[in-house]
């Protein structure tokens, strides 16, 4: 493709929704590959010798691997033209998930993921990016909410739909499925997704001229308590399921992708006008649920069968859990650009990015150590103070990080 076609501005017109899909499945392929072992906790469990928080380290290295692969191989990556960087992250996805389907090595497994995370780090920094470049300026917005939409259908029906084809197919189908799906996708792209040019170096806005702007750091220290703590227990939900006794994972995982659906919704038609309001109420309901569940376990979270009186309390919390948390990566993306302003927040995001990787990865550690030590009835105690912290630096923090009114994006 020539020079003058990668760097063609995009013109008014329709939607290019092939294009644009066709990123929403990358989306949702990373999701799936990284977070599809909290599903399938017992099968790779019982498959490579290992216990529950075993498998579950298998998405902390994932999520160890894109925190540290994100910031410095996306700067050396920034010179590239973008769609060939997309192929490469792709295939490696597919190569990864290949290898995951047909080990029964832990060892293998484990670098099989840390190498997927290392694609994941690479695919996230770009996504956003390279959809806001298709369009006009004036539907940036619309693209990358479709982009993102990938995430939430992931949550919703992917990760549950795993679950699914696993208990009936085995877990090696369903890796093996999402090997099939990048392969896919890389014929997908190279139809429907245009070439852009890699950026020149002086267009490039330091990363520490970003990180002193007042409220930057108040939004990322939120976004941490918030990831490290829902991770903690949703990377663990299918060992604290087990504790009630007759409900499935797969249910509890589509409720959860359900109610993140419905708060998705409801934070769209009103984040323009109460972001603040909006984000303490969420962080409210995911404290309000992580009680709920925790008293459900019962006293010291051990004891099997504590909630077994409960299953339609059980799921009634974790659809609340659901819902709240469905608004909160909206919220905060949000908060980060009002405090950067536009002329910096695609650096903004990007230090999102990675921070989220940290606390995706901190958490499922922290609830891997906990649930070798106290059992899963102990995981919602382990949320709740890390989300209680991170609602009272919302309230706290009314200047910068989240104002009362809404600044002017610029």
């Amino acid at each position: 493709m020539s020079d003058v076609t990668m760097t063609c501005a995009p013109r008014v017109g329709r939607m290019p929704w092939s294009g644009l899909l066709a990123l929403f499945t990358a989306a949702f392929a990373a999701v799936m590959t990284e977070l599809l072992p909290a599903g399938l906790l017992p099968q790779l469990g019982a498959a490579l010798e290992v216990s529950p928080a075993q498998v579950g380290f298998l998405v902390t290295g994932y999520a160890v691997a894109s925190f540290l692969a994100a910031i410095p191989l996306t700067a050396l990556l920034r010179g590239l033209a973008r769609r060939p960087v997309l192929v490469g992250a792709l295939t490696g996805f597919a190569v990864c998930n290949g290898v995951t389907a047909l080990s029964s090595s832990y060892a293998v497994t484990f670098g099989a993921r840390v190498l997927a995370g290392v694609m994941g780090g690479i695919l996230w920094a770009m996504l956003v990016g390279y959809a806001a470049r298709m369009v006009p300026a004036e539907r940036r917005g619309r693209a990358i909410a479709i982009v993102s939409a990938g995430i939430t259908v992931a949550l919703c029906a992917g990760i549950p739909a795993g679950a699914a084809l696993a208990s009936a197919f085995g877990w090696r189908a369903a890796f093996g499925g999402l090997a099939v799906v990048p392969v896919v996708l890389v014929g997908w792209v190279l139809w429907k997704v245009p070439n852009f040019p890699g950026e020149a170096a002086a267009a490039r806005v330091p990363l520490r001229r970003v990180a002193v702007i007042p409220g930057i750091r108040t939004v990322l220290g939120v976004t941490l308590l918030v990831l490290v703590g829902h991770q903690a227990m949703y990377t663990y939900v299918a060992a604290f399921v087990e504790l009630s006794g007759g409900v499935r994972t797969s249910v509890v995982l589509l409720v959860f992708g359900v109610g993140t659906v419905a708060g998705i919704w409801v934070i769209g038609a009103v984040i323009d006008r109460f972001l603040r309001v909006s984000l303490v109420v969420v962080l409210a309901m995911v404290a309000g649920a992580m009680t709920v569940l925790g008293v459900l376990a019962g006293p010291g979270g051990t004891a099997a069968g504590s909630t077994s009186g409960g299953p339609a309390v059980l799921l009634l919390a974790v659809a609340a859990w659901g819902a709240a948390f469905g608004g909160v990566p909206t919220l905060l993306q949000t908060a980060l650009v009002n405090a950067s302003g536009q002329e910096s927040a695609d650096v903004a995001t990007s230090m999102q990015t990675t921070v989220y990787n940290a606390g995706i990865a901190a958490g499922s550690l922290a609830g891997g150590v906990v649930l070798e030590g106290a059992g899963a009835g102990a995981l919602p105690w382990t949320t709740l103070p890390l989300v209680a912290v991170a609602l009272t630096i919302v309230i706290v923090a009314r200047r910068h990080a989240f104002p009362s009114r809404r600044r002017p994006v610029g």
